[in-house]
């Protein structure tokens, strides 16, 4: 019997903070088997060497609120091993979870199709496929990290949703486990202007609301919610899904099983 050769697709699932990406990463994994979440939230650095802007810390440079080396590394590693290091601790269970449900019939088919993907990859072509779910408000600014996604999609989400979204929020939890509490104008001053600053270069003209995808990020799928008919987390789960999914036909790892 040949052996079961491991292969570790890592999917990026970028957007604004507050965008709905860590929703949609969960949704995915609930449906995609053998699949992990990477957060990149979990590769800040540490809180002193984090530059001050208007006198707070800023938690959102594009240049200092990620450790992209160590991130780097991080993904190289499940890349090559298909699991997440023993010694990875991550923080999101601690920040509060927004509950965005999708329709139990969506996930059931989806779960089920993409396990007749599993078996038929695994009995036919002798590979275990792994997810990797990588989620993160800065995932498109570091070209090394950026190359290491096999796929890659962005949520845009308008900015007074976002604005809207941040500050009802306002509390986080550090990637050290303390939690921090945006100041009544970190928007403004230090989010927005981050923000702009991380994606300008991904859309046409630096119009991140509107604009066009530039040539920047290779292959970057664009979702957006609220401009495409009020698309429902359904209708986003959907979408990824039909896009996993001609990326794995185009691999040669489906047997054209219709999703």
């Amino acid at each position: 019997m040949a052996e079961v050769q491991t292969k570790v697709i890592l999917v990026g699932l970028g957007g604004a903070t507050c965008s709905g990406k860590t929703t949609l990463a969960k949704h995915l994994k609930n449906i995609l088997p053998n699949s992990v979440i990477v957060h990149q939230d979990d590769f800040a650095p540490p809180e002193e060497l984090l530059p001050i802007k208007h006198g707070y810390q800023d938690w959102d440079a594009p240049d200092y609120a990620i450790d992209y080396p160590r991130l780097s590394n991080f993904l190289k590693h499940v890349k090559d091993t298909g699991s997440i290091p023993d010694d990875h601790r991550s923080h999101d269970h601690l920040n509060k979870q927004t509950d965005l449900p999708i329709e139990a019939e969506c996930q059931h088919r989806l779960a089920e199709r993409f396990r007749v993907i599993q078996d038929q990859a695994k009995e036919s072509d002798h590979i275990n496929i792994v997810w990797g779910l990588v989620d993160g408000f800065l995932l498109y600014w570091n070209q090394e990290v950026i190359e290491q996604l096999d796929m890659r999609f962005l949520l845009r989400v308008p900015l007074k949703t976002l604005e809207g979204r941040r500050k009802a929020r306002q509390v986080y939890i550090t990637a050290k486990g303390d939690a921090w509490v945006d100041p009544s104008d970190y928007w403004e001053k230090i989010v927005l202007p981050a923000y702009l600053d991380a994606h300008g270069e991904i859309f046409e003209s630096g119009d991140v609301e509107s604009g066009g995808l530039t040539n920047k990020v290779k292959g970057l799928v664009l979702i957006e919610p609220e401009k495409d008919k009020g698309m429902s987390m359904t209708d986003v789960v959907e979408r990824c899904c039909q896009e996993l999914y001609q990326f794995v036909r185009a691999e040669g790892l489906s047997k054209g099983v219709d999703v």
